[in-house]
């Protein structure tokens, strides 16, 4: 799988751009505040559907603009046109020129994975980034746990603002109760069932990274401990006192342990950026072995931040991009980058919202 073609109109800085890429790797130089991150936001938008840099879409549009536009031209075992419009009065988000009606039919169309430094969030951050983190990797690779999560979510909304009322209707409770029991119960059980397959694969890529007797363990603890109908029928007095759904899948935790103790409280700086990027690297292996194919690496100026150890740690997996055809877009400079690859790169110059190819190479 690779993005053929990327077309931005009103997108961050970029007022208008049509640019191929082919397989392979591509290196975005140019100095900062140029858009070479948001070069990487676009490409993850269409993937996703939101930004890695945790904002709303009115933030992705030019300013002084009223709306954005993302196409995209993807190929892999199929060829696919992707079309995005954004505006506060419209949304519009076509495949192969039809409407998307369920994100069921969307999510995989294009398959990404984001290198960035908002990924220590995932460390130090709150529980929320470590159940956002689990809930994508299984939309990615579960056909049915984005509705499920939606529809989740929607009780769960529903709920709370019934408990919100002076009086609220014990009927609509019971029904509310009811349904968020049900698909509180399967998100658990997929979440749960997720962390054997994927803790080995981070737990082998830190080691891989400190190269160090250090111990990683990865524990899922769900806040429902036995049965959620009997939880949620003692937990009542609080509701009523907080107006809030108190226990549910939405109150999980992901326990990252480095020698049993909690990363995000006790860990150096330079252990929480290994596991950051164990993190990503283990999402990247997991997806490949689910689809059989890599998806697309963006690595977002990250290498200047990581001493000649730690940037080693992606050799292994951009290899396996080099071996298996893939694609990477990469944003750094020069020096940053290991010369190993040099010569398999495409270089592009990006500068004030404009993207050009760059004839040099980086061996020379």
């Amino acid at each position: 799988m690779h993005l053929a073609h990327l077309r931005l109109r009103d997108f961050r800085n970029y007022a208008r751009l049509d640019v191929d890429f082919g397989a392979g790797f591509h290196l975005l130089l140019g100095d900062n505040a140029q858009g070479k991150t948001n070069l990487l936001e676009a490409i993850y938008v269409l993937a996703s559907l939101r930004s890695f840099r945790g904002v709303g879409s009115s933030q992705l549009v030019r300013a002084g603009q009223k709306a954005y536009f993302i196409g995209a031209g993807v190929t892999g075992r199929a060829s696919h046109e992707v079309k995005m419009y954004w505006s506060h009065q419209e949304r519009k988000l076509t495949l192969d020129g039809q409407p998307v009606r369920r994100l069921t039919d969307y999510y995989g169309t294009l398959r990404v994975v984001i290198f960035c430094t908002e990924d220590l969030q995932l460390i130090k951050g709150p529980a929320k980034a470590r159940r956002r983190f689990l809930d994508l990797l299984l939309a990615q690779t579960h056909p049915y746990y984005l509705p499920l999560l939606q529809r989740y979510t929607r009780t769960l909304r529903a709920r709370n603002a019934l408990l919100k009322q002076p009086t609220p209707d014990n009927g609509t409770l019971q029904s509310f109760t009811k349904e968020l029991i049900e698909a509180g119960e399967q998100l658990i059980s997929l979440r749960k069932a997720l962390i054997p397959k994927l803790s080995p694969l981070v737990r082998l890529a830190y080691r891989r990274i400190v190269n160090a007797t250090e111990e990683f363990r990865m524990t899922y603890r769900p806040s429902v401990q036995r049965d959620f109908s009997v939880e949620l029928t003692n937990s009542r007095e609080k509701e009523r006192q907080y107006k809030t759904t108190v226990v549910g899948p939405h109150r999980d935790e992901l326990q990252l342990l480095i020698d049993e103790r909690h990363a995000g409280q006790f860990a150096s700086e330079g252990q929480k950026r290994s596991l950051a990027i164990a993190l990503k690297t283990a999402q990247a292996e997991y997806l490949t072995g689910v689809h059989g194919s890599l998806p697309i690496l963006l690595i977002d100026d990250v290498m200047g931040e990581l001493d000649t150890h730690r940037r080693s740690a992606f050799f292994p997996l951009l290899s396996r991009v080099k071996a298996g055809h893939g694609q990477v877009f990469m944003t750094c400079t020069e020096e940053n980058w290991p010369q190993d690859l040099a010569q398999d790169w495409h270089r592009w110059r990006v500068e004030n919202g404009t993207v050009t190819a760059h004839p040099a190479s980086l061996s020379s």
